[in-house]
């Protein structure tokens, strides 16, 4: 990914951006906060909430990935009376 994350970004997390996200370990996840701390090239503390199948908010997490692996998710989309 090679815009800049902001608040509100909803992105995959998986094994290209940790291994410790690969398989069925990935994550939808929509960013509460970038944080601004030096730390390796190319990787990034984000702050968020894992996103569950309805588009509900589920889990805070930190999570430490490389900005390389990041891609965009495709927000839920939701009908009337929020059921998808």
């Amino acid at each position: 990914m090679t815009a800049r994350l902001s608040p509100g970004d909803l992105l995959v997390i998986d094994g290209l951006a940790s291994v410790q996200f690969a398989g069925d370990r990935a994550l939808t996840f929509r960013v509460v906060s970038v944080c601004d701390r030096p730390t390796y090239e190319g990787w990034v503390w984000l702050t968020g909430y894992a996103i569950n199948r309805r588009g509900n908010a589920t889990t805070k997490r930190e999570v430490f990935v490389q900005l390389a692996g990041l891609r965009p998710a495709v927000p839920v989309a939701l009908t009337r009376g929020g059921r998808p």
